[in-house]
C-alpha cells in the first residue's frame, strides 16, 4: 500500500524522522557540527520512499581509534557512550590491556559484535601467532594491516608488501581469519609502471587469501573516486572507513555529514558487490565522543 506524500501519514513520518535527527544533533550541542545536522534534518525529502531509504543502513560500526584518548580515560564508560550513539560494531586498534572474554562480555551487554581488528604487519610471519589466537577469542574475522612501512615503498616495495600479505593470508586462513590491507593517502601516488600503489597491491594480492578496507576520505583526499575504485574491483572491498573531507582545495578530514562525501551512493554501490562493514573514523578528533556521535547520526540518515 502507498501512501500520498501529502497524506498525514507521510507527514508523520517524516516528521518523526527529522525531529530524531534534531534530537541527536542536540546531542552534541556546542559542536560546530550542529548545523551540519540540522540541516541534513530540514533537507529530507518528503516521501515515504525516503523514509524506508533512511532504514537501509541496519548497521554502523566504529574504528576504535577514534575514541582512543577517551577509552584511556574511561573504558567502560566509554563503550557506553558508544552503543549509546546506536553503533553496534567495533573494529579494534588494540586491547587496552584487557582479555577477550572481557571484551566479549562488554560486547554482548551492548550487543555488539567486533567484525575486525588492525594489527600492524610484524617484522616475520612467525609473529602473527598470538595476534591470530587474539583475534580467534574477540571473534574476529577480519585482520587488517593498517598501513605500510618504509621498507615497502616504490613499486618493488609494494610488491614485496604484496607477498607478505599473501603468506600473511594463507596463515591466516589456517586459523579460520581473513587477512586485509587497509590504506592512507600514500599508497594512490603513481608508480614507474603507471599503476598507483593501491592498485599493484590489488594486482599481486591472492583474492583467496588478502581483502581490502578502503578509507574512503584518504582515497578522496589523494584525488581518487571510490565508487570507481569498488567498481573496478568487484569483491576485493569489504569494509571501509567512514569519514568526510571539506571541500577542495583543503579536503580537511571532519564528520560524516559536514562534508561532500556522498556516502549513502558508496555505500549502496559497494554493498551489490562485497562491502559488508562501514566503519565511522575520525584520526585526530579535537572530542572523539562528540565525533562519532555526530558521525553516527548523520549515518542514521542515510
Amino acid at each position: 500500500m502507498t501512501h500520498d506524500e501529502h497524506s498525514p501519514t507521510a507527514l508523520s513520518r517524516r516528521d518523526a524522522l527529522r525531529d530524531t535527527l534534531r534530537l541527536l544533533a542536540a546531542g552534541v550541542a556546542g559542536s560546530a557540527l550542529l548545523p551540519h545536522l540540522a540541516s541534513a534534518a530540514a533537507m529530507m525529502p518528503d516521501t515515504d520512499a525516503a523514509v524506508s531509504e533512511a532504514r537501509r543502513i541496519n548497521h554502523i560500526g566504529l574504528q576504535l581509534y577514534t575514541v582512543r584518548s577517551a577509552m584511556a580515560k574511561d573504558l567502560e564508560g566509554t563503550i557506553a557512550a558508544i552503543a549509546a550513539a546506536g553503533i553496534t560494531e567495533l573494529e579494534f586498534a588494540g586491547y587496552y590491556n584487557k582479555s577477550a572474554e572481557w571484551w566479549r562480555e562488554r560486547m554482548k551487554a551492548h550487543g555488539m559484535t567486533s567484525p575486525s581488528t588492525h594489527i600492524g604487519l610484524p617484522k616475520t610471519d612467525a609473529e602473527w601467532e598470538p595476534q591470530f589466537a587474539m583475534a580467534q577469542a574477540m571473534g574476529h574475522e577480519w585482520v587488517i594491516v593498517p598501513s605500510f612501512g618504509a621498507e615497502f615503498r616504490g613499486e618493488g616495495g609494494y610488491k614485496r608488501l604484496a607477498d607478505r600479505l599473501n603468506s600473511s593470508g594463507e596463515l591466516a586462513r589456517k586459523a579460520g581469519l581473513r587477512m586485509g590491507y587497509h590504506n592512507h593517502d600514500a599508497e594512490f601516488a603513481p608508480q614507474a609502471s603507471g599503476l598507483n600503489g593501491f592498485e599493484i597491491l590489488l594486482a599481486n594480492t591472492d583474492p583467496a587469501l588478502v581483502d581490502f578496507e578502503l578509507d574512503l576520505y584518504w582515497a578522496v583526499k589523494a584525488g581518487q573516486d571510490p565508487m570507481a575504485i569498488i567498481a573496478a574491483h568487484p569483491k576485493r572491498i569489504v569494509c571501509c572507513h567512514v569519514k568526510d573531507a571539506t571541500p577542495a582545495p583543503e579536503l580537511a578530514m571532519t564528520e560524516v555529514g559536514a562534508g561532500t562525501i556522498n556516502f549513502k551512493q558508496i555505500i549502496a554501490a559497494g554493498r551489490k558487490v562485497g562491502l559488508k562493514h562501514w566503519y565511522i573514523e575520525h584520526d585526530n578528533p579535537k572530542d572523539g565522543l562528540v565525533s562519532i556521535a555526530a558521525s553516527a547520526a548523520a549515518m542514521k540518515s542515510l
